[in-house]
């Protein structure tokens, strides 16, 4: 075991607590908050539709 005191690292202005992580934290909450575009919905459900179709041709050939 070390018995020599731990030394606090430097306030290098990163931290949780600092400016940039309160403006950081700030920024990911507004994100998350957007919705998401009905394009991109559109397109989620195609690739759902394709892969199911896929699976299905597959399992009817047997692979």
């Amino acid at each position: 075991m070390n018995d020599q005191p731990m030394r606090s690292q430097p306030d290098d202005g990163l931290g949780p607590t600092s400016d940039i992580g309160s403006r950081l934290r700030a920024l990911y909450g507004a994100v998350q908050e957007e919705g998401v575009p009905d394009q991109l919905l559109d397109l989620l459900e195609k690739l759902d539709n394709a892969e199911r179709l896929h699976s299905e041709r597959s399992q009817q050939r047997g692979e």
